[in-house]
């Protein structure tokens, strides 16, 4: 078994209003630093899926907010692929 694994494991077993404070948690560590990457992808990992994510953090930040951690990706190609396909 996967480290990452483990992590689903214990999400499936979470209430829908505690995967959304748990990201509500990760939109805060975006807001203080951390990276879109690993919003996007802890977000779809704690949602079940990058869907659920979306809907997440569409409901957890502003369109405003989701537009700007978009233009500000400057990493790689795939990595702003990855943000707009979650926060637009």
């Amino acid at each position: 078994m996967m480290l990452q694994d483990i992590g689903a494991e214990i999400y499936q077993t979470w209430s829908e209003q505690q995967r959304r404070e748990e990201i509500g948690k990760l939109v805060q560590g975006y807001q203080a630093g951390l990276s879109v990457a690993i919003l996007c992808m802890m977000a779809a990992s704690i949602a079940g899926s990058p869907a659920k994510a979306k809907k997440h953090l569409k409901a957890l930040m502003t369109l405003k907010e989701r537009r700007a951690a978009v233009a500000k990706v400057i990493d790689t190609a795939d990595t702003h692929s990855l943000a707009s396909s979650f926060l637009l």
